[in-house]
C-alpha cells in the first residue's frame, strides 16, 4: 500500500490454506492487518504480490468483474456495521443478491433464510427500525442467501450487546453445519475463536504462532 511517507507494509509474505467446510478464526490486536487480509481473500482489495486462490480459481488472474462474479457464485460476506442499504427493507436486501445471480424464485427464499434467522415477522421493515441484533441477522441471511462455499465475517459480534452476539454466533454456527460453508472470521472474542476448528494470530502483518499451512 502507498501512503505520503512511501510505500506501508500492511501484511508480509503470508501462507494460508483452509480446507472445505472449516472453521477458521484469525485473531490479534488491532492494526495487525486481520481485516485487510479478509479483504484480500475475498478479492475485495488488491494485493501488491502473491495470489489468493478461490475453489480452486486464481482470484487475482480475473479482473474486478470477474471476481464479483466469482463473489456472487461462491463468497458471503458479513460486516461488523452491517452494510444494508437503507433504502431497502429486510426482504428486498435479502433478495437483491438473488436477482443478481438470477435466482429463482428469489422473494420465496429471502423470506426462509428470513424465517431460518428468525425475522420472518420483520421482513417489511427497514434498517434504521431494525436492531442491532437483527440487522447483522439480516447481513448473514443476505450472505448465505446465494449458498455460498465460503463465509467471511469482520468483526460479526463487535457492534452487537452480548446477547445479540451470542445469538449471531451460534446462527453463523447453526448455518455453517446445515450447508457445509467455510467460515473465516476476524475476531477479538476469545470465546468466538475458541468454538472455531483453528486459530490464527495475526501481530504486525505476520503469522505467530502455528499457521493454516
Amino acid at each position: 500500500m502507498r501512503s505520503e511517507g512511501g510505500d506501508l507494509t500492511i501484511l508480509h509474505p503470508l501462507d494460508i490454506t483452509v480446507e472445505r467446510g472449516r472453521t477458521v478464526a484469525v485473531v490479534g490486536p488491532s492494526g495487525s492487518g486481520k481485516s485487510t487480509l479478509l479483504a484480500l481473500l475475498a478479492g475485495l482489495d488488491t494485493p501488491s504480490s502473491g495470489e489468493v486462490w478461490l475453489d480452486g480459481q486464481p482470484l487475482f488472474e480475473h479482473d474486478e468483474e470477474g471476481r464479483a462474479a466469482l463473489r456472487r457464485s461462491h463468497v458471503g460476506f458479513v460486516f461488523q456495521n452491517f452494510q444494508l442499504i437503507p433504502s431497502l427493507t429486510a426482504l428486498e436486501n435479502v433478495v437483491l443478491p438473488l436477482e443478481l445471480i438470477g435466482s429463482p424464485n428469489p422473494q420465496e427464499r429471502a423470506k426462509i433464510l428470513l424465517d431460518q434467522v428468525g425475522l420472518a415477522h420483520r421482513t417489511h421493515h427497514f434498517p434504521d427500525r431494525l436492531s442491532g441484533g437483527e440487522q447483522q441477522r439480516v447481513a448473514i441471511a443476505r450472505a448465505f442467501a446465494h449458498q455460498p462455499s465460503i463465509l467471511f465475517a469482520d468483526e460479526p459480534t463487535g457492534n452487537l450487546d452480548t446477547e445479540s452476539g451470542r445469538r449471531i454466533v451460534e446462527l453463523m454456527w447453526q448455518l455453517n453445519r446445515e450447508h457445509g460453508t467455510t467460515l473465516v472470521l476476524v475476531t477479538h472474542d476469545p470465546a468466538l475463536a475458541d468454538r472455531a476448528d483453528q486459530v490464527l494470530r495475526l501481530e504486525e502483518g505476520r503469522w505467530v504462532g502455528p499457521t493454516a499451512g
